[in-house]
């Protein structure tokens, strides 16, 4: 999820926690120690472009982290003026729950998180809410708004903040039940065109969950296109070859982590001599046409090879309007 919501996440976790004790304070500590976890940006530079795409959202986002970090962070808020007369047990909840929330939030998008790094590298995603959704955050906003500001002083200080929370998660929850609505539509358009597909991958777009993309893989092909739940007739989907043979002659541990980054939903293309793989988990934008080059969407990777026969990996973008 975007950074602002995490940090009204946390901020709202803080508030219901440990806002009694500290007032508004516990809202400052709350977005600090829910922004935390994508602190793994900072390391970015450090790695290769081949090993960025696993590093976000890994081990920071993992469950074993939230685990380790909170103890370390109860026991250096047990040091500070703010919070050094607030039980150790209810320091160690609130970090807890500022971490935990955040990365099981992010769980709920299509990137995903990988929650049992350094156990297994899988990435969880539910796939059901936007990276950006208002229609999440705005409770959250308005909640922490008259609790912090509105109704300070009034004894109903925290039922706005909680009656925010309370918001925000039934509408995550209720997102799952679109997805599933979404599945069973896309399905049986499917059907009705006589795809026999392995997976089908739902992901939303824009905000609301109102607008999806659907993309079902075949052994050869995928099959996308994008729905909206003001829509009633026939799915009409648009065929891409996955092109598998394009990465044959490619370093195999490059092609296993793009693979694995993508969780299999890829296409790879050939143009103008240059690799390109298009990974339909993040970034749907819809498909782009450009004379007889059609892409699933607009962002990709580009493969390279280097004259000391290694590879490097670039991202790009395509224009609405032409080709670059």
């Amino acid at each position: 999820m975007d950074s602002i919501t995490q940090a009204l996440l946390g901020a709202a976790v803080g508030e219901a926690i440990l806002g009694k004790q500290i007032g508004r304070k516990g809202a400052i500590l709350g977005a600090i120690v829910a922004t935390i976890p994508d602190l793994d940006i900072i390391f970015l530079p450090f790695f290769s472009n081949i090993e960025r795409i696993s590093i976000h959202r890994g081990f920071s986002h993992s469950i074993l982290f939230s685990i380790i970090a909170t103890f370390i962070l109860a026991f250096f808020l047990s040091k500070i003026k703010w919070t050094q007369y607030i039980a150790s047990s209810r320091l160690k909840m609130f970090v807890f729950l500022a971490l935990i929330t955040h990365i099981l939030l992010d769980a709920f998008t299509s990137y995903g998180t990988q929650l049992f790094l350094p156990f297994s590298n899988y990435r969880v995603s539910f796939d059901s809410i936007n990276i950006i959704d208002p229609v999440y955050t705005v409770p959250l906003l308005i909640g922490l708004i008259l609790s912090l500001f509105i109704s300070k002083n009034g004894p109903k200080k925290r039922i706005y903040n909680s009656l925010g929370l309370l918001i925000s998660s039934l509408y995550l929850l209720s997102t799952l039940g679109v997805k599933f609505y979404i599945n069973q539509r896309f399905n049986k358009s499917l059907e009705a065109q006589n795809v026999e597909y392995l997976e089908l991958l739902t992901v939303p777009v824009k905000f609301g969950s109102i607008n999806w993309y659907g993309v079902a893989k075949t052994d050869q092909k995928l099959y996308i296109e994008n729905y909206s739940l003001l829509d009633k007739g026939l799915i009409v989907f648009e065929e891409f070859p996955i092109n598998l043979h394009l990465l044959q002659d490619i370093d195999p541990s490059l092609v296993n982590r793009l693979k694995w980054f993508s969780q299999g939903f890829y296409t790879v293309a050939e143009h103008e001599g240059k690799t390109r793989l298009y990974n339909m988990q993040c970034d749907m934008q819809g498909i782009r046409t450009f004379g007889d080059y059609k892409a699933p969407t607009a962002f990709y990777f580009e493969i390279k090879k280097q004259p000391d026969g290694s590879y490097d990996l670039q991202s790009g973008m395509h224009p609405n309007n032409n080709l670059k």
